[in-house]
């Protein structure tokens, strides 16, 4: 099969159709139509195998999680999902991989609404580069650097599972049968928080998506923001997966340092806080306060009052 075979059977016509779409795949660029007074966020994720992926990830899971984790980055920035491009490149053409691949990519894309308008194929190792566009109304982006002191500290869902779900992958711990499934999934088809942050537009100060750990990702915030911040690591959310796993120690280890969660971790004014329950009550995530931003620059962690150290630190590449 050749590239542009390749192409036309697996990714060309498929995907959600978008009427801001006026020429799509097949031209030297793609073109599309942004709606008045929005603003277009813009981002993109690589995936390189045995750096992000294992070679014997299934297939479907790893087309779906290269989207979800790109479109993480719009619900951080509390964006609507509207068009993306693909850049993979394979070693040999396998029809088998690359049905399952694009089954898992458009299986997001259709749920998301988010269509594909063009891209590149390349041989080579295997990586896959996504670069996706949303929009948002104007001057209503969420960013890293607003959050000031006195504002409360929230994260939704739970934290942690996916970096303990790599560890069953990977065969360096063991679960239940009934606790295993739920959290390879959660490693493997992680849940963009993208009607989270479209609520949180008007009420969050700041916001940022959990993809390098707990205490990697808010250090991002308090950087941007010149601020400092008390988390209370009772406060952090687990799963009862995570629970009846591992210890608390590992547990905590995992939901501040582990990474590739895709939950939302957002700053909200006092003045706000009693409209969170009504905005997110249909975005499908649950929330919990954590912590509270301060004046200065350190990070604070305690654990029944005490200071906390964590026994790891976050995902960095280099």
């Amino acid at each position: 099969m050749k590239e542009f075979q390749l192409i036309e059977c697996y990714f060309s016509n498929r995907g959600p159709t978008r009427r801001d779409v006026k020429l799509g795949i097949g031209d030297d660029c793609a073109l599309v139509q942004p709606a008045e007074n929005k603003s277009i966020a813009i981002s993109c994720d690589t995936l390189v195998e045995n750096v992000h992926f294992f070679p014997d990830m299934p297939p479907a899971a790893l087309g779906y999680k290269a989207l979800a984790v790109n479109l993480s980055d719009l619900a951080a920035m509390g964006a609507e999902p509207a068009w993306m491009t693909l850049a993979l490149t394979l070693p040999e053409v396998d029809e088998t991989w690359l049905s399952g691949f694009s089954e898992g990519l458009f299986e997001a894309a259709d749920y998301y609404g988010i269509a594909l308008i063009g891209g590149d194929t390349t041989r080579g190792p295997r990586a896959i580069n996504i670069t996706v566009h949303g929009q948002v109304p104007q001057g209503k982006a969420l960013t890293r650097h607003g959050a000031k002191a006195g504002d409360w500290i929230y994260v939704t869902g739970t934290l942690g599972d996916s970096a303990l779900g790599l560890d069953i992958i990977r065969g360096a711990q063991q679960a239940r049968a009934e606790h295993k499934e739920f959290l390879i999934n959660r490693h493997y088809r992680p849940t963009p928080r993208v009607l989270a942050g479209q609520a949180l537009r008007s009420l969050a100060s700041s916001a940022i998506d959990l993809s390098d750990g707990f205490i990697s990702d808010i250090g991002h915030v308090l950087k941007a923001s010149a601020v400092g911040a008390v988390v209370d690591v009772n406060c952090i959310p687990l799963s009862r997966a995570m629970q009846d796993t591992v210890s608390e120690e590992h547990a905590l280890g995992y939901a501040l340092t582990g990474g590739e969660d895709y939950e939302l971790l957002f700053t909200v004014p006092e003045a706000q806080k009693g409209a969170l329950e009504t905005a997110l009550s249909h975005a499908g995530a649950k929330f919990v306060r954590v912590g509270q931003i301060c004046a200065g620059s350190k990070l604070k962690l305690q654990l029944k009052g005490e200071p906390f150290t964590p026994p790891y630190h976050g995902f960095e590449h280099f």
